[in-house]
């Protein structure tokens, strides 16, 4: 029998603290994770979630906020952790931040439900990564490339398109499966999203997660538990290849610190909560390659408050993530981001000139970028300086800008071009077998004088 308890202690934010029987907080009484429903008179009802026993004192967070929530309220407790729906219903529907559908189609209340937050996949169940997500954004594909069953942030600051950016990736990537977790959003954010899934004609393979900024904080929380655990179901039983794109996860820590000051918890760096490093690290490591069935591979978004790289967000996430893309000025920086597992793909899923034309191509924009800063202090420059230039204006224009969008076989002929353009096959310093394999003769307009030739650039 499910016994109501009235006995409320005291209401901090979203947070309630009740104070239960004895026989009910022992055996037999709420734990941490489990759901109850809180109740009044005047019409009060939300769900809420156990997130502290203290003895006879539990601690729960309400979803739907306090805002009308009486003293005399009333906590049943469920007995069930939180779940979410998970059946082959859930392509191309939105569901709020607490699981329940915001599109205005079928109810699913009789669908299956998965139950959220638990432990990562056993170690022993997952694979080396070793094949790439191809997104067809050349800074990413060329140069630092997904692979299945990572998990990388996009770090960038507010008013940089990461949001568009993130769209664009989850409507090109070649996953089976997107799942999309919104969290914090502003309602033009979501519509946007919703409306590019749409017109692109991948919303039927996309789930949606949505938290909005005029939404409980409190549901925040619950956004990427529930994407993941729908991604890792459709990841095990069904065999995709699921990309989760979460945005933006310095909301959900801001949430976190906001339940945390709420509980009179010991405030950490900047005022977050100690655990902010777990409670990371336990969504992030749900990124798996499972072997004999499918994936789960996770791209967030990670703001830096005053582009901050050692703020306690992205300095956490730097430790649990396999590299990152660095997004500023709108463009990728080739120099701020890296993917760890990139060398487990680029040449073996890939063509054999792939890792020598990253390299080149990086070691000669770093070129560009200090012959720019020899322009710009008035120095003399040389005729390889002024290749290097030219190379630079090219390299921003046909890889860097984040609208350009080319298969990787298109991006490695568009390098070799690039290079041919401006260098001749001498000063290129890559194995001849390559050169003579792929170097557009036709192309090159790199011809230097002698005076450049003799330089330990031509060497």
């Amino acid at each position: 029998m499910l016994v109501s308890h009235t006995r409320v202690v005291d209401i901090v934010g979203d947070i309630i603290r009740i104070r239960v029987t004895q026989t009910a907080g022992g055996a037999g009484g709420p734990c941490l994770g489990d759901l109850a429903r809180v109740t009044s008179d005047n019409g009060f009802d939300s769900l809420a979630q156990v997130i502290m026993v203290d003895r006879d004192l539990v601690t729960l967070q309400v979803n739907d906020g306090t805002k009308g929530l009486p003293n005399d309220a009333s906590v049943r407790f469920l007995g069930e952790a939180m779940q979410v729906v998970f059946s082959d219903s859930i392509m191309g529907r939105v569901f709020d931040g607490g699981g329940q559908p915001i599109d205005g189609g079928p109810d699913l209340s009789a669908d299956p439900k998965v139950a959220i937050g638990g432990p990562s996949a056993n170690p022993m169940k997952r694979i080396l990564a070793s094949r790439m997500i191809r997104t067809d954004v050349p800074m990413i594909d060329v140069f630092n490339c997904l692979v299945e069953s990572q998990k990388i942030p996009i770090f960038s600051v507010s008013g940089e398109p990461f949001n568009p950016f993130l769209a664009r990736i989850g409507i090109q990537a070649d996953a089976d499966i997107v799942v999309f977790g919104g969290l914090g959003l502003i309602f033009d954010d979501y519509a946007f999203f919703r409306q590019q899934f749409e017109d692109a004609g991948v919303f039927p393979r996309t789930v949606m997660f949505v938290n909005q900024a005029s939404d409980p904080a409190v549901e925040r929380l619950l956004v990427p538990d529930m994407a993941l655990a729908v991604a890792e179901k459709f990841a095990v039983e069904e065999g995709k290849r699921v990309l989760v794109l979460l945005t933006d996860m310095t909301a959900y820590a801001d949430a976190l610190k906001e339940i945390s000051i709420a509980m009179e918890r010991v405030p950490a760096n900047r005022g977050y909560p100690g655990d902010l490093y777990s409670q990371l690290a336990r969504r992030y490591e749900k990124a798996c390659d499972f072997r004999g069935s499918g994936s789960v591979t996770i791209l967030a978004v990670t703001t830096m408050p005053g582009n901050d790289v050692t703020h306690p967000v992205p300095d956490n996430t730097g430790y649990i993530t396999e590299g990152q893309f660095y997004l500023h000025s709108g463009v990728i920086d080739p120099f701020g981001s890296l993917s760890r597992l990139k060398q487990h793909v680029i040449g073996k899923e890939t063509r054999d000139d792939h890792g020598q034309i990253m390299n080149t191509m990086i070691r000669f924009y770093s070129g560009a970028r200090d012959a720019e800063q020899k322009q710009s202090m008035a120095f003399d420059l040389s005729d390889y300086d002024h290749q290097l230039l030219k190379f630079g204006k090219l390299f921003r224009e046909r890889f860097m800008d984040i609208d350009v969008s080319m298969p990787l076989e298109a991006a490695l002929d568009l390098c070799w071009r690039t290079l041919a353009e401006c260098f001749r096959p001498d000063q290129l310093l890559m194995k001849q077998d390559l050169i003579d394999r792929y170097f557009p003769h036709e192309a090159a307009g790199g011809q230097a004088p002698a005076a450049v030739a003799s330089g330990p650039e031509a060497a």
